[in-house]
């Protein structure tokens, strides 16, 4: 964007920056005290992230999502313009209430999730059935998000498919996924995405291999592979 181009977009006095920060802090609290009181379900095939691997992939989340768009917002009334980063995780709950804490103004997320018990969280649930990848509400809109985070639920062929059908829709480029080793040739046909050296820990440790994968140079290949 060219200097002028940046000059006729109006900023944010410090008074609506303010309001705007703390609206934020406020309701990425709840969503956090919402995601944190939610157990595991065996039966849905959850297992959760451990503290080490959440932070990591948050914090790898919000640097793989740059770029944004300008959005407009309003604030104690007035309307102004500042840069949206837009973040969808894709079954993954325990990353969306890691990002809760973690991320910057600016940066929004929106959990895709098959387990009600996360409406709690208010309008940044959307209920997703992967055995329907684009049953989605019109206001997910084609390639609005800079970065799709998922977990597919079951480490079969099915799942991956689908799920891979609906990060194509959600995603304007980016990808991340959290699956199984077994998966590897599967995840390169249908998301042209290579194995990254860390490797996603759960809080019960699984019997599968679990690798992370990306179609996007991350800062993930500086961990050293747990599995050589």
């Amino acid at each position: 964007m060219a200097d002028s181009e940046c000059d006729d977009v109006p900023q944010l006095s410090a008074h609506a920056l303010a309001a705007l920060q703390e609206f934020y802090a406020e309701r990425e609290e709840a969503v956090q005290c919402a995601g944190d009181a939610v157990e595991e379900d065996w039966q849905l095939s959850q297992f959760w992230y451990d503290e080490h691997t959440a932070i990591v992939l948050a914090e790898e989340a919000i640097r793989g999502s740059d770029g944004g768009r300008f959005v407009c917002v309003c604030v104690c009334f007035s309307f102004c313009w500042c840069v949206m980063h837009r973040i969808a995780c894709l079954s993954c709950p325990t990353l969306f209430s890691k990002l809760a804490q973690l991320k910057p103004s600016g940066c929004h997320t929106t959990l895709l999730e098959f387990d009600r018990r996360f409406e709690a969280i208010g309008t940044d649930f959307v209920f997703y059935d992967y055995r329907n990848p684009l049953c989605l509400p019109a206001s997910i809109e084609r390639h609005s998000f800079d970065l799709v985070v998922a977990d597919p639920p079951f480490l079969s062929e099915e799942c991956l498919w689908n799920t891979a059908v609906t990060i194509k829709f959600l995603t304007k480029a980016k990808v991340l996924l959290c699956t199984g080793a077994v998966l590897e040739e599967l995840v390169a046909q249908t998301l042209d995405a290579h194995k990254c050296s860390f490797a996603p820990r759960h809080v019960r440790n699984l019997a599968n291999e679990f690798c992370c994968y990306a179609n996007y140079k991350t800062g993930l290949d500086c961990y050293k592979s747990e599995h050589t």
